[in-house]
């Protein structure tokens, strides 16, 4: 998607209402506003963030890229309620990268789940033997798979500010009891199938993070993005079991690229560094690569 001067744009027929780290939200004006007051458009931008700040530059066709692949990973879950609708057309210029969706209550739980060990997760485990309260085993590497899944939820903050981690005991004080239930449970059951199928195109999800919402009828309803290259860690399964013991070659196909390179020449102090074109282009091309190994159908922009 080529990002015009005026950012976001002004579209005919709807307007916009809120500007996310890489989303924007618009809702339908007009006749339109009264014919589907329960939809809205999301636009997925190019911008990417890391560490909870939107860097520069952004990634060419990252919009497009994960909205296609969310759209395919809904459609692997027939069963489970998503927030895709039909009933409004997107405007052209901006379909790849759109999705027309059920508006939502949305539920303020960033739903991760870890099968493997790695990230704020192994910091963390390092430091208490724990992730989000949850004890596990003494001797764990980064990069090791976890004896099963864990849902380790965050509170998600306000733009600006950074998500807390949280512990089941928290999420249940914060929502209740029967919905933390639910999403924990519903997080695990998604990532288990979604896992089973990334194998068959030789990946691992080693952790991922969904958001849900509740529709007009009290319906858990899965939303936003899901299992994308910004949203998941994904590596490449045959690498990760070659390594035998101790540290695991993490080949990945996300912006963990972005993440070291910030790590490596940022202090998280002030604004972050511009990213440089090599970084730029091996995430776009690891980004297109997710996509085509898990869909096996080319990108095409």
């Amino acid at each position: 998607m080529v990002v015009p001067a005026a950012w976001p744009p002004t579209l005919a027929g709807w307007t916009h209402t809120y500007s996310g780290k890489v989303r924007e939200l618009y809702l339908p004006a007009g006749e339109a506003e009264h014919a589907h007051p329960d939809l809205a458009l999301v636009i997925a931008s190019d911008r990417i963030s890391a560490f909870d700040f939107v860097l520069e530059p952004s990634i060419p066709e990252k919009g497009a890229l994960l909205t296609q692949l969310s759209k395919w990973w809904f459609e692997q879950f027939p069963d489970v309620p998503n927030h895709l609708r039909n009933g409004l057309q997107p405007p052209a210029q901006y379909e790849a990268s759109s999705m027309i969706v059920e508006r939502l209550q949305m539920i303020p739980i960033e739903c991760v789940v870890r099968g493997y060990l790695t990230g704020s997760g192994f910091a963390e485990y390092q430091e208490t033997g724990e992730v989000c309260g949850i004890p596990l085993p003494a001797g764990l590497n980064n990069g090791d798979k976890l004896h099963e899944p864990i849902f380790t939820p965050a509170f998600k903050a306000e733009q600006g500010e950074h998500d807390r981690n949280i512990d089941f005991a928290e999420t249940v004080s914060i929502i209740g009891e029967e919905l933390a239930v639910k999403i924990r449970d519903f997080s695990l059951r998604v990532y288990a199938r979604a896992s089973e199928i990334a194998e068959k195109s030789g990946l691992i999800i080693a952790d991922t993070k969904f958001e849900f919402g509740i529709d007009k009828n009290g319906v858990v309803t899965l939303a936003d993005e899901v299992l994308t290259s910004d949203s998941s860690r994904y590596w490449d399964g045959d690498t990760w079991l070659s390594e035998a013991s101790g540290e695991k070659s993490l080949a990945s196909f996300d912006k963990q690229i972005v993440r070291n390179w910030l790590s490596a020449n940022w202090d998280k102090q002030g604004t972050p560094p511009a990213l440089p074109v090599e970084i730029v282009e091996r995430t776009r091309f690891k980004y297109q690569e997710l996509f085509e190994k898990l869909t096996g159908a080319y990108f095409l922009g």
